[in-house]
């Protein structure tokens, strides 16, 4: 079985530095390159087209968020935000401005270097001007900007992610209704899905919240949606064999999305998805790793499972995997517990190294599993077997380092 990939991230604005087995990286972005429940791909365009617009819909119908594609319009807004008597005085003069958005605070005052346009439910390119989309320059240099308030250290991750969350949407809308389909399209949904991603984690850090675990909902959504869309992107700019240069992460993260018992992804089954993914896709480290890491939770082969991990994922991975690694500890315990041999309890330091997971930490993780532990004449923590009060806790588990990955967690 082939490894998965070896580079590690940094931080948003930093590119990845490798770590083992190196791979190609990806083009400078505020991510880093080569980074629930996901529906199926849409049905696939018949003809590939490697120009900026198509004359059949990518990214309509519920794809992205009601909008109408139309290849007519192209989009002649030069700001962020449509303004004069448009979006941005209108909601200015209705203290709409979210914090970002106010000019030195003013909760009535922007500008174009500031505002940025709202996400509309419903809209129609009916009663849509030119003038209110924005071309795909502008849609670039607002994602770029969007993605720079991820270093913000005066707001909360939280407050961030909400207002990033809405805009990012608008700029999907605009780019579906303008049925943009070609590779700066690729490059700023990836940029999308990597934020989605990136947020899975950080709002999974605080879902004991229950305003976070909306937004962690809400996310997973979004989530779906942009990496369907990007999806079909790659099959509309196919060139015989071709696979674009972060496409193979982006359909392991597909595969990983699966992990958990209660993972029940919208669709078609993940065998018949595998039957529609290109040779080459599935052939490549990314996939190869995410296959492994899928069957070895679903064999209870947990020593495979974090060998691997700690070993090969990268940060977007890592993301995706850490909602569900609690789950596979638990699972461990299970074994462990079940099938040991009573008269010989188990090292906690032992089980420690392969859960990678701190000994103080599974301390508390198996008293949180209804397992009690106890203390050798040495001084030594150990595991007793076939204990009756095993338990999968209730509600979501809290939140253990993964050692080997320490670094990602500091991102």
């Amino acid at each position: 079985m082939e490894g998965g990939n070896g580079n590690r991230g940094s931080s948003f604005s930093q590119s990845r530095h490798s770590r083992g087995r190196g791979r190609g990286r990806g083009r400078g972005h505020r991510f880093r390159s080569n980074q629930s429940k996901v529906s199926s791909f849409d049905e696939r365009v018949t003809s590939s087209s490697s120009g900026s617009r198509a004359s059949t819909s990518v990214l309509g119908d519920k794809q992205e968020e009601d909008a109408q594609p139309s290849s007519n319009f192209v989009g002649t807004c030069p700001y962020m935000c449509p303004g004069e008597i448009l979006e941005r005085t209108q909601r200015e003069n209705m203290r709409d401005l979210a914090v970002f958005e106010r000019l030195n605070g003013n909760p009535r005052k922007s500008s174009p270097a500031l505002a940025i346009k709202k996400f509309c439910r419903t809209i129609s390119t009916k009663y849509v001007q030119a003038s209110d989309l924005r071309p795909i320059a502008v849609l670039e240099n607002t994602l770029n900007y969007l993605l720079s308030l991820l270093e913000s250290k005066e707001h909360s991750f939280e407050e961030v992610h909400d207002f990033i969350f809405d805009r990012t949407r608008s700029i999907r809308q605009d780019i579906t209704m303008q049925n943009i389909v070609d590779n700066k399209a690729i490059y700023m949904y990836e940029g999308m899905v990597k934020f989605h991603v990136v947020s899975h984690y950080k709002l999974w850090c605080s879902i004991s919240d229950p305003n976070t675990a909306s937004m962690h909902h809400l996310n997973l959504e979004q989530l779906t949606k942009t990496l369907t869309s990007l999806f079909n992107l790659y099959e509309a700019n196919r060139n015989s064999n071709y696979v674009h240069e972060n496409e193979a992460e982006f359909h392991s993260l597909y595969v990983l999305l699966h992990l958990g018992s209660y993972s029940q992804p919208m669709g078609e089954p993940l065998s018949l998805w595998f039957r529609r993914v290109s040779t080459p896709v599935l052939k490549s480290k990314e996939m190869c790793f995410a296959r492994r890491i899928l069957r070895s939770s679903q064999l209870g082969n947990y020593k495979d499972f974090f060998r691997t991990a700690a070993a090969q994922a990268s940060y977007l991975q890592f993301c995706i995997m850490m909602p569900f690694i609690n789950e596979v500890r638990a699972l461990a315990l299970s074994c462990i517990n079940f099938g040991g041999y009573k008269l010989h309890p188990y090292p906690l330091l032992d089980l420690s190294k392969y859960l990678m997971i701190k000994e103080s930490d599974l301390e508390s993780f198996c008293h949180s599993c209804g397992l009690e532990i106890c203390t050798d004449e040495s001084g030594n923590k150990l595991l007793p077997t076939k204990q009756t009060t095993f338990r999968h806790p209730k509600g979501e588990f809290q939140s253990y380092s993964f050692v080997g990955l320490q670094e990602y967690e500091k991102l």
